[in-house]
């Protein structure tokens, strides 16, 4: 009777895990090889601004990258080009960076990926030779990204 109740208990446990989802440790994010491959690609991003790699930054976005800001006016969009000039003024300005970020959801809208997730950022700010100031942004993003089958990769289409 003690083993019945026994492999009744084990088969109780097992069924109330297997339905559980679990989580990418640290995010809110699902466990899963698709979820995985997009999180690594996101800390290659993370590494790239921490490193102020514009090179490996423009090779994260795609070409075809155009970012709105938010905004229903075209002035202030980003596209490919804006981009590179953008990164290259960041470049020379910003000393320092530390780059933090936590990964709330991951979907697929047909062939976009979209990231939501928090981020705390400070950047220590050249103002001239002498003067550089740390400067702190805690805030929400969402990066759109685009798998290419034939590259084997994921490209940045808008969020940087």
């Amino acid at each position: 009777m003690p083993r019945a109740l026994f492999v009744a208990f084990l088969l109780v446990s097992f069924v109330a895990t297997a339905g559980c989802d679990k989580n990418i440790p640290n995010t809110t994010v699902k466990d899963t090889p698709e979820n995985r491959a997009v999180i690594n690609f996101m800390e290659n991003y993370r590494n790239a601004v921490e490193a102020r790699d514009v090179g490996a930054l423009l090779a994260m976005a795609h070409p075809q990258y155009l970012d709105d800001n938010g905004t229903p006016a075209g002035e202030d969009d980003i596209d490919y080009r804006a981009l590179q000039q953008k990164l290259a003024r960041w470049r020379e300005r910003v000393t320092d960076v530390r780059y933090e970020i936590k990964y709330r959801t991951i979907a697929r809208e047909m062939d976009r990926v979209l990231i939501a997730y928090r981020y705390s950022a400070s950047f220590r700010i050249a103002y001239d030779d002498e003067d550089q100031r740390w400067s702190r942004r805690i805030g929400e993003n969402r990066l759109v990204l685009l798998y290419d089958d034939i590259q084997g990769r994921y490209y940045v289409l808008s969020g940087m």
